[in-house]
């Protein structure tokens, strides 16, 4: 029987395509592995990829959860979930994008705390828009993985958002550069990224990482970590994710002078 709290984690970006949600899915493949229960909650209200990527069928979603919170007909959190194995549910983004404006952040707390002990991890994949809904999320979250790549845009985005980070004393944050995606843009070497965003890389995606067929994956709707064959062909990979993913769960060190019952 599952006891304790679930682990939140939000994915987050200051750019789309930087592959906050494949990064979502292979998490949750990690996490499956090492026997977790896991929700995959889909913030990307006006796109939706996790529904998609993974092929399953969707017949309610986040938006459902809300209308019948706040007309007072919601009983169970089960009744919106989407099944991909017996390890990873899926709580679904709107499949209308329309609805996306009808999601009142203040509803999200509560789907997080009906979610937190049915779960082991629950891992949220956010739009890259600095939203009510993003900012709901980060808030409530134990740990946020912060991703870039070697976009100048990005980049500049990122020292902004690093800095906002600071100002708001978020220290459970993780800068994560993923150097697998648009591999033929090499700007700017992991020496200049620090100085660009002042601030230090915690973990990177390799460019070895990189997968020439991804597209095939998401028709197929198959999450890439689960693969055997992925697995074995890109084992260094896939045990630095691991790593990456083990460090996100485990209790947060207490800094010195800070105190454990705060």
């Amino acid at each position: 029987m599952k006891k304790g709290a679930a682990k939140v984690i939000t994915v987050f970006s200051c750019k789309g395509g930087v592959g906050k949600t494949t990064t979502t899915l292979n998490l949750a493949g990690i996490y499956s592995l090492m026997d977790k229960k896991v929700l995959i909650m889909d913030l990307d209200l006006n796109s939706g990829g996790i529904g998609v990527s993974l092929n399953i069928d969707i017949n309610k979603t986040i938006y459902n959860v809300v209308d019948d919170m706040s007309n007072n007909r919601f009983e169970s959190i089960y009744n919106y979930i989407s099944r991909y194995n017996e390890k990873i549910d899926v709580l679904a983004a709107p499949k209308d994008p329309r609805n996306a404006l009808k999601i009142d952040s203040k509803y999200l707390k509560l789907i997080i705390t009906s979610c937190i002990y049915k779960y082991d991890v629950i891992l949220i994949d956010t739009s890259h828009n600095l939203t009510p809904i993003s900012l709901t999320a980060l808030d409530n979250s134990d740990n946020t993985l912060f991703m870039i790549t070697n976009d100048p845009v990005d980049l500049k985005n990122a020292r902004s958002m690093i800095a906002i980070f600071e100002d708001t004393e978020n220290k459970n944050y993780k800068v994560v550069y993923n150097s697998s995606k648009d591999t033929g843009k090499d700007y700017f070497s992991l020496f200049d990224i620090r100085n660009i965003i002042k601030h230090n890389i915690d973990y990177t995606i390799d460019k070895s990482f990189y997968i020439k067929d991804i597209d095939k994956y998401v028709i197929d709707g198959k999450i890439i970590t689960l693969d055997s064959k992925i697995r074995s062909n890109k084992k260094s990979d896939v045990m630095k994710l691991t790593k990456l993913a083990t460090s996100l769960i485990e209790p947060r060190k207490l800094e010195k002078g800070e105190n454990k019952n705060v």
